[in-house]
């Protein structure tokens, strides 16, 4: 049986006892929760009544379309995110398809399950698969037909990207962000067309998580002191990691004429326990709570005091997800529902919270620049390497698209060898820290450079 979340005052109590305090928002008017599911979490129903009463959050993302998760929502007043398989993107492109899957996967529930948006798939042009890549934009198109041949006039069709459609530089200027060559005008200027003349907004994953500057954490988390980045070319001065991801993004929409299409924010957050020094509990919360106020109509420095419709990731730790120790620990709350930690959502508390002591100093990562790769263990199973593999071709920021056919290190025949590869990608990529190159104990560091041939490390 789930256990009701905590008084504030048994919470104020956890929180002393770290000696970190906490500044929550006098009142949040709207936030959404990205809902994954892999885990022994509690069953939907109890999900949906648990936000409806005990939370301020007003929107939930899943990852599926799940009807029992859909079915669970009818009735509370909170909207839903609903995203259809990668895998299903090529069959979209054929307009009978998509109104048989609209048929199977939105009517059936809508409106009494408040479906606000259909994202196509997720991340897609990380992905590489050139075929989903070139089919996205007409299933779009086409599930967009269905629902209006349907005569569903609220549900608005989108798809997630994740930021790796930047050109984005650490210390770069954002107001000279672009999209990548290639996907610009080829790709995103006529989903960006899409989205105007369909109202529907843009849908970004920006986390600062997996591309900071291990020498400047602090700028990555929202906290003091930090290495600030002064824009050449406007004069703004940017004080953290999320508010650049953010602009670079406006200043490539705008580039393409497109900068009046309105951006939702479909996943971002910090994990409260990783393999590294900057995982931590406070620093999740410190992120989450910067990130909410943005979402209230803080804005950013190119686009002040606008609100930013924002699904934090995740709702819950999901402790049956492979990868590193952070994949298990983005939730807000563990599966019992209590809190990991407070960012002011839960609406059953006698008190707010306190506010003074800054958080302790993170330890200095490790950042030597000396010859180091992270390979597979010789112990580590094929299964355990594919999981690597997919966690990080899915949501490590790492470019896979030298072990996808054609690659200089495509190689169908061993899955040790290709793991290897992205699993070192990730651990040159988060600066080298011990920790980067653990993958739940199936990685080790090396000295010799395990490059072979032309598929270089």
């Amino acid at each position: 049986m789930a256990k009701a979340p905590p008084s504030i005052s048994l919470l104020l109590i956890l929180l002393l006892s770290t000696t970190v305090f906490l500044t929550l928002p006098a009142s949040i008017s709207s936030i959404g929760v990205n809902y994954g599911t892999l885990g022994n979490l509690p069953p939907p129903t109890q999900v949906a009544n648990f936000l409806k009463t005990q939370t301020s959050i007003d929107s939930v993302k899943i990852f599926n379309v799940n009807p029992d998760i859909i079915r669970a929502f009818a009735g509370t007043g909170i909207s839903v995110v609903v995203t259809v398989p990668n895998g299903d993107i090529p069959a979209l492109a054929n307009g009978v398809e998509a109104r048989r899957w609209v048929s199977a996967n939105i009517l059936p529930f809508h409106p009494q399950t408040k479906i606000k948006y259909i994202s196509v798939g997720n991340e897609i042009l990380l992905s590489g698969d050139d075929n989903m890549i070139k089919n996205l934009l007409p299933a779009m198109k086409n599930l967009n037909a269905a629902l209006v041949r349907a005569g569903v006039k609220d549900v608005k069709v989108t798809t997630a990207h994740s930021l790796n459609i930047i050109a984005y530089e650490l210390n770069g200027a954002p107001s000279s962000g672009r999209f990548r060559p290639g996907w610009d005008k080829g790709v995103l200027a006529p989903i960006l067309a899409y989205h105007r003349q369909t109202k529907s907004p843009f849908m970004v994953n920006p986390y600062p998580y997996f591309g900071f500057d291990p020498k400047n954490v602090n700028f990555a988390i929202f906290r003091s002191p930090y290495k600030a980045v002064r824009d050449p070319l406007t004069g703004k001065v940017y004080t953290n990691m999320y508010d650049t991801l953010m602009d670079s993004t406006y200043s490539a929409m705008k580039a393409l004429g497109y900068g009046d299409v309105d951006i939702v924010v479909g996943e971002t957050g910090w994990p409260s326990a990783c393999d590294a020094p900057w995982c931590s509990p406070e620093n999740a919360a410190w992120f989450n709570l910067n990130i909410i106020k943005r979402a209230q109509g803080q804005g950013t420095p190119l686009m002040p005091n606008r609100r930013f419709e924002t699904y934090i990731f995740g709702l819950f730790n999901e402790e049956g997800k492979p990868g590193p120790t952070a994949e298990r620990n983005w939730g807000l709350f563990r599966s019992d529902f209590s809190p990991v930690y407070d960012v002011g959502l839960l609406t059953n508390k006698q008190g707010g919270g306190g506010g003074g002591l800054p958080a302790p100093a993170l330890p200095t990562p490790s950042t030597a620049a000396g010859g180091k790769w992270c390979v597979a263990k010789p112990e580590a199973t094929d299964a355990q390497l594919q999981g690597n593999i997919d966690w990080v071709c899915s949501q490590g920021g790492v470019d896979c698209k030298p072990i996808q056919t054609g690659g200089l290190c495509f190689n169908p025949g061993s899955v040790r060898a290709q793991a290897s590869f992205v699993m070192n990608a990730y651990f040159q990529k988060n600066g080298r820290t011990d920790g980067s190159c653990n993958f739940s104990g199936t990685g080790v560091i090396v000295g010799n450079n395990p490059s072979n041939g032309a598929c270089k490390y």
